[in-house]
């Protein structure tokens, strides 16, 4: 197992985690935070520029991090399993994937809903999901203590009128984490230590930055969830055994 000098001997000393959109304000965090625990992070991204910027921010502010790049189309199943089985292959193993490919299209009601919405969010947050799921599988059942993370909405379990297309698409991706979620808990069946690995769900009401405060700065984002807490709150997905998130909803913001 590949180790940095940041460990600390927590779950994630040496463990090896791919990030899915680690270009954006969230993934940036969650590559920060996964670095300062320990973890060998392999961030994938489409935009390669916006991606080598967020892997030096993670390699300066933890000197010796071990914190590389992939430009990746995660909407081509077979790029995504290549990235998979190099990251394997290169490491010697694969501990977590973290997906954050993100997007948000909505309308001001519900008898306004562009349809070309659903085509888009369809891709970003449903398709990904899933090629990122059936790629990295294998590899987190073979780790012993896998993580497969989501970060959905609570949309996705009460959607308001004008967010249709986003709602119904993050409900879709929900579904097949949940899916996953049972594939390991049936690869854990009649074992003593439970599931191999585990797929989890952290849910949000909407993510803020600092450089949305900065633009908005008399706004209150009631509710929203920092991306330095949602990055806590992923690494800490490693905190608890397979079986106690494993197929579990682990809410960010109150619960509808």
């Amino acid at each position: 197992m590949t180790s940095t000098p940041n460990g600390n001997g927590g779950p994630l000393d040496g463990a090896v985690v791919a990030v899915a959109g680690a270009a954006g304000p969230a993934g940036q965090a969650a590559l920060l935070s996964l670095a300062e625990r320990g973890a060998t992070v392999v961030a994938a991204d489409a935009d390669a520029e916006r991606l080598a910027e967020a892997v030096d921010r993670a390699r300066f502010a933890h000197g010796g991090a071990a914190v590389t790049g992939d430009t990746v189309d995660l909407l081509d199943l077979e790029a995504t399993r290549e990235w998979a089985t190099r990251t394997e292959k290169e490491h010697g193993r694969v501990d977590g994937l973290v997906h954050l490919v993100g997007g948000w299209r909505g309308s001001a009601a519900f008898a306004e809903t562009d349809l070309s919405h659903w085509d888009l969010l369809e891709k970003l947050l449903v398709r990904t999901v899933q090629h990122t799921s059936l790629a990295f599988e294998g590899a987190l059942r073979r780790s012993g203590n896998g993580r497969y993370v989501l970060i959905s909405a609570a949309g996705a379990t009460r959607p308001t009128a004008g967010n249709a297309a986003y709602s119904a698409a993050k409900a879709a991706a929900e579904a097949w984490t949940l899916a996953l979620a049972d594939a390991f808990r049936k690869a854990g069946k009649g074992s003593d230590s439970g599931p191999p690995a585990a797929a989890a769900i952290l849910v949000v009401k909407a993510l803020v930055n600092d450089a949305m405060r900065a633009e908005r700065p008399n706004a209150k984002f009631a509710g929203f969830t920092d991306v330095g807490e949602l990055a806590e709150a992923i690494a800490g997905v490693w905190d608890k055994p397979a079986e106690e998130v494993n197929g579990h909803r682990l809410w960010l913001t109150p619960q509808p």
